[in-house]
């Protein structure tokens, strides 16, 4: 049965961020003296939700410093400077896909609502998307209760819908939401902690594409 419904995640799954979030925390760490930095696999090894157990794993100490101070700090890094990052390979060519095979397609992000609609607006891809689904806030709390009253105000069947996301929480959100998850591993976490959730996880965009519109044909 092809499904009716593409639920995307945006950081790290249409948008490749991972390289600034991986300065944007080292530079954290170095504006309150920490000596610790990360590269690019270490990030991806520590990072997840909730954001607030992440920053303690790259060891930050709540009792020297909020979560919110911290968040607030990194926030007003990473999102002037995220207007430089590119979207992931195959990203727009798997939209027109999606597009052609004649799927709503709808981005369900972590992100403040307004961060999240000004960096798609500023990749020309609005028009790809029937909606925005952000956060009220900076903290980056579940987006669960966000998409069950999307499906419940749509009156969308979840076994029509899939998830497309780059870490564990994307799958725990597409379970809460009963529709489909596939994980791709070029974003915020290794391919071996994906694979752990029992999801499919493919290489690229391109990879999701293909085994959402392929598999669906199968079992038309």
């Amino acid at each position: 049965m092809r499904p009716e419904l593409i639920l995307w995640d945006w950081n790290g799954t249409l948008l490749d961020d991972v390289e600034l979030c991986v300065d944007a925390l080292n530079r954290l760490l170095q504006s309150y003296g920490y000596p610790q930095r990360y590269d690019r696999n270490q990030y991806r090894a520590i990072f997840g939700f909730p954001i607030e157990e992440y920053y303690i794993r790259a060891g930050f100490d709540f009792s020297k410093n909020s979560y919110a101070e911290l968040a607030e700090k990194y926030m007003q890094d990473y999102v002037p400077a995220s207007a430089a990052c590119p979207l992931m390979p195959d990203a727009v060519e798997t939209l027109e896909m999606f597009r052609t095979a004649g799927l709503r397609q709808v981005i369900l992000s972590a992100s403040k609502l307004d961060t999240l609609h000004n960096q798609v607006a500023e990749r020309g891809i609005l028009g790809y998307f029937d909606r925005l689904l952000g956060l009220g806030d900076i903290y980056a709390k579940s987006k669960v209760e966000v998409g069950l009253a999307y499906l419940k105000e749509e009156g969308f069947d979840p076994d029509k819908a899939v998830m497309i996301g780059d870490s564990v929480h994307d799958f725990e959100v597409a379970r809460a939401l009963g529709v489909h998850c596939v994980l791709q591993s070029g974003g915020h976490q290794p391919p071996e902690k994906l694979r752990g959730t029992g999801a499919p996880v493919v290489e690229n965009l391109r990879g999701a594409a293909r085994l959402i519109l392929e598999e669906s044909d199968k079992n038309v």
